[in-house]
């Protein structure tokens, strides 16, 4: 089973739980590849796809929109997740919901599933203008990402990949989480 984890990130926070799911991937026998989405050609000789992108201003980043547009008829022909990184906030992380662009997203490529992680504000690595952005909104500063959620997610994934296809979407349809 190859799987390609395409990402799209501004800071590297995204970047980082990309990683981490390809690593949780591999240590359970799925041989996985991380690449930017803006990087990737052709995702030709892949089993599956994780697509996963930060949200700014309430939408996914444009590389990872930008990959759904390019490879969108490939998607629907292979197991696709999604994730979502943005959220700040330790006991109730803001903002709230899914991206504006997701419902989309999930139709476009018949994704089996959606998850939304917390992620993590260093103003040491923003702009002026994000600075001043992330200060007018009062967004929490720290790492709220939920390594333990992320690996676990990252599992289930690999779990599904090693069932008979059959099993796969009853399995996944008892745990989606659209969140």
């Amino acid at each position: 089973m190859n799987v390609l984890i395409a990402f799209a990130s501004r800071h590297g926070s995204t970047r980082e739980m990309a990683n981490e799911i390809a690593e949780e991937l591999r240590a359970s026998g799925v041989d996985a590849e991380l690449r930017a989405a803006g990087d990737v050609t052709s995702i030709t000789g892949y089993d599956a796809v994780i697509i996963g992108s930060a949200i700014y201003m309430g939408r996914w980043m444009s590389d990872a929109r930008h990959f759904v547009d390019r490879f969108q008829s490939q998607l629907v022909t292979v197991p696709v997740w999604l994730f979502s990184s943005g959220p700040l906030g330790a006991e109730h992380p803001q903002p709230a919901g899914d991206p504006s662009s997701l419902p989309e997203m999930i139709e476009r490529t018949h994704a089996r599933e959606h998850r939304m992680f917390s992620g993590k504000l260093d103003r040491n690595q923003l702009g002026l203008r994000e600075r001043a952005i992330t200060r007018m909104v009062k967004a929490p500063e720290g790492d709220f990402r939920d390594w333990d959620a992320i690996h676990s997610w990252a599992r289930d994934i690999a779990m599904s990949l090693h069932m008979p296809y059959g099993n796969v979407d009853a399995t996944l349809t008892a745990t989606t989480d659209h969140r």
